[in-house]
């Protein structure tokens, strides 16, 4: 959420954003929010000049008792309730018209960084860089739910008996690999100086609008039916909303966590063929970075944290590449994203497994995240990333370490993990 000032004193600034984010349908929001503004502003002004005379005669009619001065005593308070009415319209005209700003405020994108590139969709994203080299082996690498079924590793039929399209039982080596990944990658981050945290993995509504846009929310979040609770689609939310409401001491900055947690998310609309499998599921497991920091520390922890990522993924052997993300395909809250995509040598091409956010202070103006220092109160600057988010991880490491003989490799750092194991042999 931007800043309402932003907003009353650059309107343009504000329109030309809505425009790169080819959201041409919310321009008129932007005049709707100053008329209401102002309307809010004078309906304040009013009532603080009423609570300010309710107070002067207050002093009055006490002043007057004491004098013996009943009548008139009993005329100005007859005044008195009169304007305690008009106080009590004001007060609520000031709410409803504050309920309406902050509705369309939610509505309104925030402000993309400068250096995003301009595109409508993901489709004009911008390649930044390759780190290994993606190969095509001779042979056939088959579809990745056929590999794990190779290991006996997957159950999809039983899966839907249970619990319907979207889930899935994984078994013996593949849960092994599974869980070896997301145990290595939490030691990663440790390693590089996170703090490891197991978050809830419901919050409340207050904290889902905090975090996400209205959009984002309708497309992934579960509800608990009769309760105030989601689902988490990612430990991101319940962990940047550890903070909501909270005033942090300036020199506790930055905080840099890793979380792990299952997600939960509907994945509304239809997919591609190529996201049938484990691709695009209901409920997996990831292990997340987050942090928390000064305003102009947040470009320079951008950097390190999809770093992080493509660092894990080339342990790991997998070829990576970086994307960033153009205006168009940006969630509302975001002011700049990369993406790391893993490459597939069976599509032969690289497909999403991580991204990055940099989403400023709009997180933490929706949640009342202040940092107190030297020069007062401001908003801290929240940023996610992705550390690992099997099984869709899976597809990547087991196409790219598939031998020709049906064999899987473990690369050096996850053997430990794996019990010593340096090859899956399959079982069919």
């Amino acid at each position: 959420m931007i800043d309402i000032k932003l907003l009353r004193e650059n309107p343009d600034i504000v329109r030309e954003n809505i425009r790169k984010k080819f959201q041409d349908e919310k321009l008129p929001l932007v005049d709707e929010v100053i008329e209401l503004d102002i309307e809010s502003r004078k309906t304040k002004t009013l009532a603080d000049n009423l609570r300010a005379e309710r107070n002067r005669y207050s002093k009055e009619i006490g002043g007057l008792y004491k004098q013996g001065k009943k009548e008139e005593a009993e005329e100005m308070k007859k005044l008195v309730n009169e304007k305690a009415d008009l106080l009590a319209e004001c007060e609520e005209k000031e709410v409803a018209l504050q309920e309406k700003i902050e509705n369309i405020m939610l509505v309104i994108p925030n402000i993309i960084d400068d250096t995003v590139p301009l595109g409508k969709d993901d489709s004009e994203n911008v390649e930044i860089e390759k780190f290994g080299e993606p190969t095509v082996p001779a042979y056939d690498i088959p579809y990745h739910t056929d590999i794990m079924e190779s290991f006996d590793g997957i159950d999809l039929e039983a899966a839907g008996r249970v619990a319907g399209n979207g889930f899935y039982y994984l078994m013996g080596d593949i849960a092994r690999l599974h869980s070896a990944v997301i145990t290595y990658a939490r030691d990663f981050m440790i390693d590089r100086g996170f703090t490891y945290c197991i978050p809830p993995f419901m919050i409340r509504s207050n904290v889902v609008t905090g975090v996400m846009s209205f959009a984002e929310m309708d497309a992934m979040m579960y509800k608990i039916e009769d309760e105030d609770l989601y689902l988490i689609g990612t430990s991101e939310h319940s962990m940047i909303g550890k903070f909501i409401d909270q005033i942090i001491p300036e020199e506790e900055l930055p905080y840099t966590l890793t979380s792990y947690s299952p997600c939960f998310r509907k994945e509304k609309g239809a997919h591609g063929i190529e996201e049938r499998g484990v691709y695009r599921i209901h409920q997996f497991e990831k292990q997340e970075m987050i942090v928390l920091c000064k305003p102009e520390d947040s470009k320079e922890w951008f950097e390190k944290l999809w770093k992080n990522t493509v660092d894990l993924f080339r342990n790991l052997e997998i070829p990576v590449r970086t994307l960033e993300c153009c205006s168009g395909d940006l969630a509302d809250l975001k002011e700049k994203s990369v993406d790391v995509e893993a490459w597939s040598p069976r599509q032969q091409k690289y497909f999403e497994v991580g991204s990055c956010s940099n989403l400023g202070n709009a997180q933490a103006r929706r949640l009342k995240i202040r940092v107190t220092g030297e020069e007062g109160r401001y908003f801290v600057h929240t940023l996610n990333n992705t550390v690992v988010a099997p099984p869709r991880m899976l597809i990547a490491f087991l196409e790219n370490h598939l031998q020709e003989d049906g064999t899987v490799t473990i690369p050096k750092v996850l053997q430990g993990y794996m019990g010593g194991k340096e090859v899956l042999v399959p079982k069919k």
